[in-house]
Formats: C-alpha cells, sequence, structure tokens
C-alpha cells in the first residue's frame, strides 16, 4: 500500500521498505564507521529534518556525509540538483533500484546509503536517529548530548509513539483523508495533543525538562511547518501554532539552537508542499505568508525541569 492509498477515507503510509541495522559492532553487517554512509535527505521533508537535526547535534557532521536533495519532488521522485559525486544517482529512485531491481513502492527520504556494498542500508526513518544516538557512540565528541538516556527510553518511546501517531503523522491523515470522518478523526486528535503538550510544556522547558531529547528532534519539524503549511494546506486550522504560548515559545527556543535553526529551511518547505502536492493544492501557488518572526524572544530557559 502506498502513501496515496486509502482505507475508508483514511491515509495510510507506506511502510518502510530497507530496514537494515548500522551497528557498532558490526554483527549487522554494516558496521559504524566514519566516512562510509551517506545520509539522503531533503529541507522539506521533515523525516529528513530530524535525522539533520541528530546529525548536527551529536557533531557527527565529518563522521555520517550528507546529500540534498530538491525539495520539489515531480513523478520521477525526488532529483539531486546535480549527479551526486558519491552515489553517481541523479534521482534518489536510482539508489532503491540499485539496492532491490524489484521494487515498486515509493522513493523516499530519508535513507541511508552505505558506500562500500552500493546499496541501501535503511530508509526506516524513526529509527534512523536512534541509530546515530545508540551506534555512533564511539565518533561522539566530548560534551555531546545523550538525546535518549536509558532511564528515559521507555517514557521518550510512549511519547514518541503519541506524536508520530496524532501530530508527525496526524498532519498528513488530516491532509489527506478522503471522507469527512477521517478528517474529523485525525485534526480531532491532533488537537487534543497539541492541548496536551501546552500543559506539559508549561512547567518544564523541554519535554523532558532540562535537556533536549528525541521527543523534542521529533516533535519539533511538524511545528516548524505547521503555520506555514499544515494550517491551511492540510486543513488542520481549529488553531495555529501561534496560539498555543507554551508550544509556541517551546518551538521559538529550540529553533534558537543552530541544530534546528539551521537546518529550518521555510523557502523549501513552502515550495516543496505547495508546488509539488497538486492533489492538494491544483494551481502550485505558494502563498506569501504567514509572516511569523521565529526569533521573537522567549523566556523557556527560566522554566525547571517540573
Amino acid at each position: 500500500m502506498t502513501t496515496r492509498e486509502m482505507t475508508d477515507g483514511r491515509f495510510v503510509r507506506q511502510a518502510n521498505r530497507f530496514t537494515d541495522k548500522i551497528t557498532a559492532d558490526g554483527s549487522s553487517g554494516y558496521p559504524a564507521e566514519s566516512g562510509r554512509y551517506r545520509l539522503i535527505v531533503s529541507y522539506a521533508c521533515p523525516w529528513a529534518h530530524r535525522t539533520m537535526i541528530v546529525r548536527s547535534l551529536l557533531g557527527l557532521k565529518e563522521v555520517i556525509n550528507l546529500a540534498v536533495v530538491d525539495p520539489i519532488r515531480d513523478e520521477k521522485g525526488w532529483r539531486f540538483p546535480d549527479r551526486d559525486p558519491v552515489t553517481g544517482a541523479s534521482f534518489v529512485s536510482e539508489l532503491y533500484l540499485a539496492s532491490d531491481p524489484e521494487y515498486q513502492g515509493r522513493y523516499t527520504v530519508p535513507c541511508v546509503w552505505d558506500t562500500r556494498t552500493r546499496r541501501l542500508v535503511t530508509n526506516d526513518f524513526p529509527f534512523i536517529t536512534t541509530m546515530m544516538e545508540t551506534e555512533f557512540t564511539d565518533y561522539l565528541p566530548t560534551g555531546a548530548p545523550d538525546l535518549y538516556p536509558v532511564e528515559l527510553r521507555p517514557e521518550i518511546d510512549g511519547l514518541n509513539e503519541l506524536i508520530y501517531a496524532t501530530v508527525n503523522n496526524g498532519v498528513y491523515r488530516a491532509g489527506f483523508a478522503t471522507s469527512q470522518g477521517a478528517y474529523d478523526e485525525a485534526v480531532e486528535a491532533l488537537f487534543a495533543t497539541f492541548d496536551r503538550l501546552e500543559e506539559r510544556l508549561a512547567g518544564r522547558r523541554y519535554l523532558f525538562g532540562d535537556a533536549v531529547t528525541e521527543s523534542d528532534v521529533r516533535l519539533y519539524p511538524t511545528l516548524a511547518r505547521f503555520d506555514a503549511v499544515y494550517n491551511g494546506h492540510f486543513k488542520c486550522n481549529v488553531r495555529r501554532l501561534t496560539d498555543y504560548p507554551n508550544l509556541w515559545g517551546y518551538a521559538r527556543d529550540l529553533f534558537s539552537i543552530p541544530a534546528f535553526g539551521d537546518t529550518t529551511d521555510f523557502d523549501q518547505i513552502k515550495r516543496h508542499y505547495y508546488i509539488t502536492q497538486r492533489n492538494v493544492n491544483p494551481s502550485g501557488v505558494v502563498p506569501k505568508g504567514p509572516l511569523i518572526d521565529w526569533s521573537e524572544p522567549q523566556d523557556r530557559a527560566a522554566l525547571t525541569s517540573g
């Protein structure tokens, strides 16, 4: 089932095809090695955005190299602005078909290419970030943050499941719904979670206290796109992000961290969604707004862990 197929009007996301693991000890056949793997991303894609954030936060820019595709995707899928010098590909589809000539699904980012075996290791976006956090520890510089602390993993995993189902994927479930019931179900769950997160962030700086974790990384890309795209383009317009004092302040707080702000490209985000998704926006016209000041001061640092 592809990302555009529906069940009773409900959006169903395509399962990930490549799910091999990179491991610190090499037991998977793909050992964590500096310079071996190429992370393929788009600044427009929220799933890819989280991988760029983690790569930067952990100081892995010199360990895992990066290839960025053009934000405008056509019937051939994601394309490289110029032929990728490492893989030799012009389109991400070439990497998928080189890894599996029988592959017939959508060609998605993020994905990780192994320069040694010349095949895709994974396009399993939920686990690419935790793989970097847990399997590349030998390459982390002194002072690198622990985004996935062992003692918090059950709680982080639980919150991540909620965020994925109702927020990250929830906006797509609303935007691509083809029945009123499916749309209503998705939007109500989305804003119920926003309300819960607004309350959670009233007394703590980040989702788990004073330090950024994997949960913050997963939530942020949706927040960054919310008012610019999802509020109007995906009909998630019950409220705006800016209508939530705590969530909006929290989002700006994260944006002020270079790993988050420097990987947030609103121009590419808007052009991708409004030009590429003609089933939602047939004209391809990209709106000028909204005019939002993400650098507006916030005082989140004054909060205790709660």
